[in-house]
């Protein structure tokens, strides 16, 4: 039996900001029990919902030494669905009603965090084989373990993992703030190891030292060994490249399933969806007052509204696409400009565009099972999660050939009739708006190809169960 700790700054179902909080609540469960003890450490933010925190137990606290700080830390446990989660307390780092703040500040506060992790495991009476750690908030974990604490024998043989969920967040401030933050040497500070020109960089910090590291699809583990979506350590990763896993998230199959879930109007299989997913559309039409007809495509969009996601190249051609046979459903907040395109859209074509700018998990759910077609045509994507959702609703996806979309969105081939969406290479307004066009073709003109596609897509597995075995072969590599 092996042990693995998982070190990262959000996990569902206690706080969660982004993709990050799900593998770290999902994938622990689905590793194999007989052959892993896995168990999971995050902070004790403030705002975390009362209702956890009731459920926690104090185990125990001490303090700490961060370089020239003295600093308490409490350490709480709670078992939920069979695995431990642990809590680090310290109120002076993690009150605030969201789990980041200013970025000096987090730095900061994940510095310590990453030493208390450390610290904390002998009072804890766990040893972990191996720790995984998730972004650049564990980014220092790493360094530790060869640093101060390779000397004492609890720590001896302890190894790391650094997974990388999006490279363009790294953790980067000046060398001096972060040598005194992170308690570091200036041994460390060169440009093989935590230097980054004139700034200190967690992340690079961790991929440095870890004895392996991941990312979250196997085209973004080769695409970060290029300059464009490198953000900086092209090199590195290069260098790291016999070291480097790609291993596609997976989604939760049973809160994302169209049989049984209790936010759509109306459930449906891969069996009967060619009666029943319609129902979906009809009423979210309703709801959301578009016309209502149960013939007309529909397009979701469920995102951050940010540049990444690709929608500036969607308001270049926007209004071309709105004279189309199609309806937009979008979903989602982030940059002003593109919050008020879509304002825009949705007060000069009401019948046909719905902007809905404001996140909520159960309208996410219900676009996901009424549309036809879901857009993501990002610039760049590590792995992706929506994607996943939709095609396990069949809402076929379209989206452009990067990263986890390449990987799990296999692109329609009317001459075999195999695929399970449509997508498009270049970053080019004008090619996403054909590979639409082409969609709504196939749709309007091909319904029996349209439906076999709905149904190789609502079949495709992107359970945690896949990509939990490739973790443990990750595992087992390192011994």
């Amino acid at each position: 039996m092996k042990n693995v700790l998982f070190a990262a700054s959000e996990c569902v179902p206690f706080i969660k900001t982004g993709g990050l909080a799900d593998v770290v609540g999902s994938l622990p469960q689905c590793l194999d029990k007989e052959e892993y003890d896995v168990r999971v450490i995050i902070p004790k933010y403030m705002c975390i919902d009362q209702k956890w925190k009731d459920q926690m137990t104090y185990v125990n606290h001490f303090y700490m030494d961060l370089n020239w700080r003295k600093q308490y830390v409490g350490i709480l446990e709670l078992e939920y669905e069979g695995i431990k989660f642990y809590f680090i307390d310290n109120e002076y780092y993690f009150a605030g009603s969201t789990p980041y703040s200013t970025e000096r500040y987090d730095l900061e506060k994940f510095a310590f965090f990453s030493r208390a992790v450390l610290s904390a495991l002998p009072i804890i009476g766990f040893r972990p084989d191996i720790i995984h750690c998730h972004d650049w908030q564990t980014g220092l974990i790493p360094v530790y373990l060869k640093d101060s604490f390779s000397d004492g024998e609890f720590y001896q043989g302890i190894k790391s993992i650094m997974t990388i969920h999006n490279l363009k967040f790294q953790g980067k401030w000046d060398i001096d703030t972060v040598k005194d933050l992170a308690g570091l040497a200036d041994y460390y500070f060169t440009s093989d190891k935590l230097g980054d020109y004139d700034d200190g960089n967690y992340l690079k910090g961790g991929i440095v030292y870890a004895d392996k590291v991941s990312t979250v699809s196997r085209t973004y583990a080769e695409e970060i060994k290029t300059p464009f979506f490198g953000e900086g350590l092209d090199g590195l990763m290069r260098a790291r490249s016999n070291d480097l896993w790609g291993i596609v998230n997976g989604i939760d199959y049973t809160d994302y399933n169209p049989e049984t879930d209790d936010k759509i109007y109306q459930n449906y299989s891969d069996a009967n969806f060619r009666k029943m997913k319609v129902k979906n559309k009809v009423a979210l039409q309703r709801d959301l007052g578009l016309e209502v007809d149960p013939k007309k495509m529909m397009i979701g969009i469920v995102s951050r509204l940010t540049d990444q996601k690709g929608f500036d190249l969607i308001s270049c051609v926007m209004d071309e696409l709105c004279q189309d046979a199609v309806q937009f459903v979008i979903l989602g907040t982030g940059q002003e400009q593109y919050e008020n395109m879509f304002r825009h859209f949705d007060w000069k074509y009401g019948n046909d565009v719905s902007a809905n700018i404001y996140y909520s998990e159960e309208l996410s759910h219900k676009i996901y099972a009424a549309s036809d077609a879901f857009l993501m045509p990002s610039l760049f994507e590590p792995c992706g999660l929506s994607q996943l959702m939709s095609l396990r609703y069949g809402t076929l996806p379209i989206v452009r050939e990067t990263g986890g979309l390449s990987d799990t969105v296999e692109p329609y081939n009317e001459y075999e009739n195999t695929g399970t969406g449509f997508s498009f290479k270049n970053y080019n307004a004008h090619e996403m708006m054909g590979t639409i066009r082409y969609a709504e073709h196939v749709f309007y003109d091909k319904k029996r190809n349209w439906n076999k596609m709905i149904e190789r897509a609502m079949k495709a597995d992107f359970s945690w169960k896949q990509s939990a075995k490739q973790y443990e072969e990750m595992y087992e590599s390192l011994f």
